[in-house]
């Protein structure tokens, strides 16, 4: 099979060699229930002689995605709860998500929203629902910041993203605009002069969130793509989640983090992989991750520290859970620990 077009099939996994033939009913089955798209970029970058392939892990369905923990749910962070309108997500004052799409270039085996985007999943605002969203962002002039989000919202044409914007442009209160994406990595073509003009909005700033986990994902064709954007000047922030298997080691997020520095990208967030129906196979401990957030403090600059978070369940929002190098002691003393662990008094003491 060549490598020209998305796959999205059991069977085209199977030609592509991504999946063994034995392994293809059971595939089928979780692809049936969760979408499935691995562009060619991301196909030519899976080391098929790897059966641990960090790339692979990320993208190709696994039968462990239909093992179903206890404590996972359809909603993991909550967006339904906060949801005033199609398309809007109003959890925190000053800001709001908009989904103005659910589908994506590529589907990643860990999504958070994996129960709403897809094929299957709740498609694209109409234009009667997409009036609705604006409107409500319009009212309500706490709104500082919109966010758009999804799916991925660079799959949408120039045409509409750039009325997106113009739209979001005329209300006086938004300030920022940001977009959330996996597109300068998976299709980093598309990141081309008519798309970077649309995005753009007159007279406020944008950023561009990219979302990676694995420094092989950036590669030259990405960072040019990064390049492009930040050229145009757009501000570009990254996100992460923490993956067992793909990089839940000190130095794969150094190099990740690394990496984002060295084309311009302030790394920003670090998620702990949230509660979605078939994941588990992805979650480490709380205090693994803890550990190797504070592992990076000594190793690399503190431009490449991420913020480590978690996505309270049922919509409660994130909070930052790097684990503390500080400890009371009483009386006004601490103990502080340093990169290497070691334990110091604050104050020092005679």
């Amino acid at each position: 099979m060549t490598m020209d077009r998305t796959i999205r099939t059991a069977g085209e996994l199977v030609g592509a060699g991504l999946v063994g033939a034995a392994d293809e009913q059971a595939i089928a089955r979780v692809a049936s229930r969760y979408a499935v798209a691995i562009s060619p970029t991301l196909a030519r970058l899976i080391d098929r002689d790897d059966p641990h392939d960090p790339i692979a892990r990320q993208f190709v369905p696994d039968a462990a995605e239909l093992t179903l923990a206890p404590e996972e749910r359809a909603d993991p962070i909550g967006d339904g709860a906060h949801s005033p309108v199609a398309g809007i997500v109003h959890r925190y004052p000053d800001r709001v998500l908009m989904k103005a799409v659910h589908v994506c270039p590529v589907y990643c085996r860990f999504c958070f929203r994996r129960e709403m985007v897809g094929p299957q999943g709740l498609g694209t605002l109409t234009p009667a629902e997409l009036d609705a969203a604006v409107a409500y962002i319009a009212a309500h002039p706490e709104i500082w910041e919109v966010i758009l989000t999804g799916g991925d919202p660079l799959v949408l044409s120039p045409r509409r993203l750039g009325e997106i914007a113009k739209r979001l442009g005329k209300i006086d209160h938004v300030k920022i605009v940001r977009f959330h994406t996996r597109v300068p990595v998976v299709e980093p073509d598309r990141i081309d002069a008519e798309l970077i003009a649309a995005l753009k909005v007159s007279g406020k700033p944008t950023y561009v969130a990219l979302h990676a986990n694995h420094p092989r994902e950036l590669t030259t064709e990405a960072r040019g793509a990064a390049a492009r954007l930040i050229d145009a000047g757009i501000v570009m922030v990254s996100q992460s989640v923490l993956l067992k298997g793909v990089n839940d080691d000190a130095d794969v997020l150094a190099e990740l983090m690394r990496a984002f520095v060295e084309m311009r990208i302030k790394p920003y967030y670090l998620h702990h992989p949230d509660l979605a129906p078939g994941t588990s196979h992805f979650r480490l401990s709380i205090e693994e991750g803890q550990a190797l957030v504070a592992s990076l403090r000594g190793r690399v600059s503190g431009l490449c520290q991420p913020t480590y978070i978690l996505d309270i369940p049922g919509g409660h929002g994130k909070a930052v859970i790097g684990a503390s190098a500080i400890e009371a002691e009483g009386g006004g003393c601490y103990t502080v620990s340093d990169f290497r662990g070691n334990k110091h008094a604050y104050p020092p003491k005679d």
